[in-house]
């Protein structure tokens, strides 16, 4: 799709999160000549939040809902990751045509140094990674995607022989027609199963959906593309579209990222660095300064003796699983949360050899997961209606040596508005102590 082709056109937007935004932002700037109708699930008051769209006559709002069930009445329709438009069978698109802002970005880029990255766990910090290295360096980058940054805002600064790098989520890649030249999956875990997030409500029905999802990252790549995946992913990977695929493992550069996962993220970003030719030296450094992300194994400070980290980004009993194996000593574990409809067992089972207490986030998941740590004879644990309290009754449990780790295994709704609020609020009860 080019620019042009939105010209005299009635647009649709489902949904006008971050991405939407974005795109919309840039259609105006643009000056396109068209008919825009924003589809919100938030009310009509929030609308004030866009102030500076109040003076385009050619905007339609319709609040209360993502979609209607009658969309035939639009040329082209621009769905958020969190719309459920093109799965509703209810839904008349009629002539429409349904894409995404990734879509039309891809289509826009001006370069095609793009790097994309997936993965149920990781990209976040992969793709940082990657972005790092690049400006180590010295080459003109951005970073985007599903990581916060919609590629959008930075489109028109991109020239022919800048690289982009772009974390890419499931439901941004559910729909995609095109796939970067360099695509890297980190990772693979059942995730994404049951809506988890009221502003977000996609989801996968099964395990297969989700993982042609993560696939079609690579589905339309080139002959002459490159895929970086894990090695543990080699059964799965039955697409085999390019002739040029590299398996990584787990690197051994020196890091300040804690864990045997983030040697893997490590790993696929220093494969992705010797495909564009960057001399292992530039790796080296940049691997070694770089600092990580916020809520991802974070130390937040160490206290008489007690280290504390907010691994808030940890919404899956894998994830938390990873988490747990990423330390030696002791640990007093904040787990629990929202349901996602995820299997406690083994988590249980690791918290079981990991663990010394563990301090329970009340949420509609937190009773499974109680009962799974019954069932192994896991009784050191106790639910906990707010973080301050949880916060304080770990501190007391941990002696000199122990970690005190947030680390969930569930989604955060409910006591909180996502995982950056709790690792927020986490990290400003331990500063209190």
């Amino acid at each position: 799709m080019k620019l042009n082709d939105l010209t005299n056109k009635k647009i649709a937007f489902l949904g006008l999160g971050v991405e939407n935004y974005a795109l919309l932002q840039f259609l105006l700037k643009k000056k396109i000549v068209c008919r825009i109708t924003i589809y919100e699930k938030k009310q009509k008051n929030d609308i004030k939040q866009y102030p500076e769209l109040s003076k385009f006559k050619n905007i339609t709002w319709i609040f209360g809902a993502y979609y209607a069930k009658n969309l035939s009445g639009f040329d082209i329709i621009f769905r958020s990751p969190g719309s459920l438009a093109h799965k509703d069978r209810g839904v008349n698109l009629g002539r429409a045509a349904l894409t995404s802002a990734m879509n039309l970005f891809f289509d826009l880029c001006p370069t095609k140094n793009i790097i994309g990255v997936t993965g149920t766990k990781g990209k976040g910090t992969t793709a940082s990674l990657i972005y790092a290295i690049l400006k180590t360096a010295g080459k003109r980058a951005y970073l985007g995607g599903n990581i916060g940054t919609a590629p959008f805002e930075f489109l028109p600064k991109i020239k022919p022989s800048d690289f982009v790098v772009l974390e890419l989520s499931s439901f941004q890649l559910e729909d995609i027609t095109k796939s970067p030249p360099i695509a890297v999956l980190t990772n693979f875990y059942a995730e994404h199963l049951a809506p988890a997030d009221p502003f977000n409500p996609n989801y996968h029905h099964n395990l297969a959906e989700y993982l042609k999802a993560k696939l079609n990252i690579t589905h339309w790549q080139k002959k002459n593309d490159w895929l970086v995946i894990n090695q543990k992913l080699k059964s799965r990977n039955k697409q085999q579209t390019t002739n040029n695929i590299i398996y990584f493992t787990k690197s051994n550069l020196p890091s300040k990222l804690v864990g045997e996962h983030n040697k893997e993220n490590i790993a696929a970003a220093a494969a992705v660095a010797k495909i564009l030719k960057i001399k292992p030296a530039v790796i080296a450094r940049a691997v070694k300064n770089f600092p990580g992300l916020e809520h991802r194994l974070e130390f937040v400070r160490e206290r008489r003796g007690v280290k504390y980290f907010d691994d808030s980004f940890a919404t899956t009993p894998e994830s938390a699983i990873i988490a747990l194996k990423s330390f030696n000593a002791p640990i007093i574990l904040l787990a629990g949360g929202a349901e996602k409809n995820s299997n406690f067992k083994q988590l249980a089972k690791t918290i079981k050899q990991r663990a010394k207490f563990v301090c329970l986030l009340n949420g509609r998941a937190t009773p499974r997961l109680k009962r799974e740590l019954n069932k192994v004879n896991f009784t050191h644990h106790q639910i906990f209606n707010n973080l301050a309290a949880a916060v304080k009754t770990a501190t007391r449990q941990a002696a000199p040596g122990d970690i005190v780790l947030l680390s969930t295994g569930c989604a955060s709704f409910g006591m909180f508005a996502n995982y950056k609020e709790r690792g927020k609020l986490f990290k400003q009860e331990v500063k209190k102590l």
